[in-house]
């Protein structure tokens, strides 16, 4: 009986934790904590501790009839702080004075101010954009730019994968441009196409048409050759090959490459707005930046963010509904 119930622990015991689908959805977990452990440690870092409420009365009564965050701007207080450490009859009937900060805000805002700047953004919009309209833009620009990717460099590539002729054709000039930076081109296309649109999405088409040419190209390349000859053995035509043994195993490459050139756009379309737009996330960055207006880069970049991780969920998720036998050889 003892040995039997042995046995059938034995049976019942997990041997291989490494890449376990409890221990892999167990990661979330970790990931909320991880991002509560930065919060706590980013307003930690940037508040300020051990201020004397006598100066913060004081910053109320510099101006009367105005809020505390209206008539005394934290920097100005801990200025006068530290005016006082250095002379107290500057400040008389004020007790002394010191606090503690690690980071201050002209270095990184607290995250309260980030949400605050984030608030006003979403409400009162910026430079003449409201917040939608700056979203709307900057994801309309990136759609346009990837969709033509997909739709150019995807051909290519399988057509690169299926035959040496086409290969050849295809090769030097997708080597010889893939290495080049988008963001080097930027002078270059706004010379070719201005400052609208157009030079914003044939930026995006830049950026993304390699990354989807090497990935249908590697989509093809990587399709087992014993699944073509078993559907040539079972009377299959090229075209019936084509569509059913190697676009469905060149699929997951394709959507890896996908969610690479997205994040890949993102960097690129921010940086084609900091130089030559009038609206849209990077244009808020950089005119924020021009006024000193760290709260809302931040919020801005955060934002970024966002959507881009959003935007990788998405992809997962179709991922996963849309090529259900990805691993399974």
């Amino acid at each position: 009986m003892i040995e039997r119930l042995r046995r059938r622990r034995q049976a019942t015991r997990k041997t291989v934790t490494f890449g376990d689908a409890a221990e892999v959805g167990g990661a979330l977990r970790w990931t909320v904590v991880s991002l509560i452990v930065i919060l706590v440690m980013w307003f930690i870092s940037t508040t300020v501790w051990g201020l004397p409420q006598e100066w913060y009365d004081h910053a109320e009564e510099v101006r009367a009839g105005l809020s505390a965050d209206e008539s005394y701007g934290q920097r100005d207080l801990l200025r006068d702080c530290d005016r006082a450490a250095d002379d107290p009859s500057e400040f008389p009937g004020l007790s002394a004075c010191s606090y503690t900060q690690w980071l201050s805000e002209s270095t990184l805002p607290s995250p309260i101010q980030v949400w605050d700047a984030s608030w006003d953004f979403a409400i009162n919009g910026y430079s003449g954009f409201t917040l939608w309209q700056h979203l709307w833009l900057s994801f309309s620009r990136l759609a346009k730019g990837l969709f033509w990717g997909v739709v150019i460099g995807v051909p290519i590539g399988l057509a690169m994968g299926l035959s040496s002729r086409w290969r050849g054709i295809f090769d030097p000039v997708v080597e010889l441009l893939r290495p080049i930076p988008p963001l080097a081109l930027i002078p270059l296309f706004i010379v070719w196409f201005g400052i609208g649109e157009e030079g914003k999405v044939n930026l995006l088409l830049f950026a993304a048409i390699w990354i989807m040419v090497i990935a249908a190209r590697s989509g093809v390349l990587a399709v087992n050759t014993t699944k073509v000859h078993a559907a040539y053995s079972l009377g299959a035509s090229k075209a019936q090959v084509l569509r059913h043994v190697i676009l469905p195993n060149a699929l997951p490459e394709i959507f890896t490459g996908l969610r690479v050139a997205i994040g890949v756009c993102w960097g690129t379309l921010v940086a084609a707005e900091l130089l030559g737009a009038s609206s849209g996330l990077g244009f808020t960055i950089f005119k924020a930046r021009q006024f000193f207006l760290l709260d809302l880069m931040l919020s801005a970049v955060i934002l970024i963010s966002i959507l881009g991780v959003t935007m990788d969920v998405a992809m997962r998720m179709a991922e996963k509904r849309l090529i259900p036998w990805r691993g399974k050889g």
